[in-house]
């Protein structure tokens, strides 16, 4: 052990909040996505990490260059509606030709840490208006 106790390192302190792991259920009932964000040395930006994809995000506060984190969540609720409708269809043989889903985040500037409304727009072409309804409602059902 050396004799100087500044030489000893720890490790940094962690805190975990609300992690459910659920280490009883079986694995196969169970999928897990990780996501990690850590800091870049730029205020207000984070660098992040799934799986083997790395990105950068902003807080709308600044420096509000790359995708902000408000996009990212409402990006991942389009393309899930995009992957999963499109997939529906073709395990249905539904003829979809192609589709877009535009979406927006309404939030007050005295809150903007809460959407107020969020509207989803979907655009769906090859199909007729009833089968594109049935469509987004197996997303909604999701």
């Amino acid at each position: 052990m050396p004799e100087d106790d500044t030489a000893l390192t720890a490790p940094p302190p962690r805190l975990i909040i609300g992690s459910a792991r659920l280490e009883e259920a079986m694995a196969d009932d169970l999928k897990i996505d990780t996501v990690r964000s850590g800091s870049s040395g730029v205020l207000g930006r984070s660098l992040n990490s799934a799986r083997h994809q790395h990105f950068v995000l902003d807080s709308p506060s600044g420096p509000n260059e790359a995708i902000t984190n408000g996009e990212a969540f409402l990006a991942g609720i389009s393309s899930c509606g995009v992957t999963l409708i499109e997939k529906h269809a073709h395990d249905t043989g539904v003829p979809l030709r192609g589709m877009q889903v535009i979406i927006e985040g309404i939030r007050s500037n005295a809150a903007p840490n809460r959407f107020q409304a969020i509207n989803v727009k979907f655009e769906l072409r090859g199909v007729d208006q009833a089968r594109a309804e049935a469509l987004v409602e197996t997303w909604r059902d999701r």
